[in-house]
């Protein structure tokens, strides 16, 4: 199933609107063929009916034009019963029902509120009940679980990278390389430099650059940089790298014996490195590209006044569009005038920042 599955979700991936429709009316017209071909009524069980109405709500009316099983009225009948939390009243009987008893209606929702909370599985909401003084049996916890229709699913976790980048931010460096073409009497030459973002601040370091970066200078680097992060007083624990083979286990060994966990990124996986990514392309697009670089020093100097620029001057959306390095507080002036903006000029006029002047 995985072999059908994965070349599919990549074709719509890489789909035009239009392509995505046409794609969309195939898949209906093959279902329909589908459906014709059972011999009677398809019947759903309740979690097979959840899984539709969790999905078909998000399309809102236009559900009618691509449901088949079902009609809307029955569709819109199982969205009414998943929203209405009030229990149905008890039938009363004499008659004693065979099998176990029926969960309480407290125990349930406290079951159900641990999975949306939580996400957690069987067995640790099993153990949260325990510790409360409720005693069910793990099958009791998953039947409430399937029948409310929040039964796990295929690469359902609590947990997700974007959780993981947020939880450790604090102490989370990532570093890569990059280079600039310099111009040579022999041609074009590739220049190679590091940069390093903390991903709780998005404050960068930016090495030296170098036409040959040797396990030897690569290791450098790691000494200067953990150097600023001594100077600075910020925190390293973790730092994300790839698997580029001009990291050396000498450059490793520079964090490892400062107690830095080195967390390696699988092959072919640059969305992990997503942040890092992102800066060096802000680096290249926003300032390199405007420069031609004709010594090594030359690039040195800009990537100097860049680094500065880029934790000092600009702004960042997940700081408050604030630069990484700023006050805790901006102060509001009390009264405002056009003459007491000043434009503040770096690299011969090309970056160009704004500030306030009482």
């Amino acid at each position: 199933m995985a072999n059908i599955v994965h070349p599919l979700l990549t074709l719509l991936a890489s789909l035009t609107r239009q392509e995505l429709a046409q794609q969309i009316r195939y898949l209906k017209a093959e279902n329909e063929i589908l459906r014709s071909k059972l011999p009677g009524r398809v019947t759903l069980d309740n979690r097979e009916r959840n899984t539709l109405v969790k999905h078909g709500k998000k399309l809102g009316g236009k559900i009618k034009d691509v449901m088949t099983i079902v009609s809307y009225s029955t569709f819109r009948r199982w969205v009414r019963k998943m929203e209405d939390d009030t229990p149905k009243p008890a039938k009363t009987s004499t008659k004693k029902g065979a099998g176990r008893p029926k969960v309480l209606e407290d125990v349930r929702e406290t079951i159900l509120r641990i999975r949306k909370e939580t996400g957690f599985g069987y067995t640790k909401i099993l153990q949260e009940l325990r510790r409360m003084g409720i005693h069910v049996s793990r099958q009791t916890v998953k039947n409430v679980i399937v029948d409310a229709g929040f039964a796990p699913t295929p690469g359902d976790h609590p947990d997700t990278w974007h959780k993981f980048l947020k939880r450790h931010a604090d102490t989370l460096w990532q570093c890569d390389f990059a280079c600039k073409k310099k111009w040579t009497l022999k041609g074009l030459v590739d220049v190679y430099f590091m940069v390093f973002i903390h991903l709780g601040t998005r404050q960068i370091w930016i090495s030296p650059c170098t036409e040959n970066p040797t396990g030897e200078w690569t290791t450098q680097q790691g000494r200067n940089f953990q150097m600023h992060v001594d100077d600075n007083d910020l925190k390293c624990e973790i730092l994300m790298r790839d698997r580029d083979r001009k990291y050396v286990d000498s450059f490793d060994d520079v964090f490892k014996t400062s107690d830095c966990e080195i967390k390696l990124t699988p092959i072919r996986s640059p969305n992990l490195q997503a942040h890092v990514e992102r800066v060096i392309q802000t680096i290249k697009h926003e300032v390199l590209n405007a420069f031609c670089i004709v010594t090594n020093e030359h690039l040195d100097g800009i990537l100097h006044t860049t680094q500065s620029w880029y934790n000092q001057r600009r702004g960042h959306s997940s700081r408050d569009h604030l630069p990484p390095i700023r006050d805790d507080v901006v102060t509001v002036p009390i009264k405002f005038s056009k003459d007491s903006v000043v434009c503040d000029s770096e690299l011969g006029g090309h970056l160009l920042s704004y500030r306030h002047v009482a």
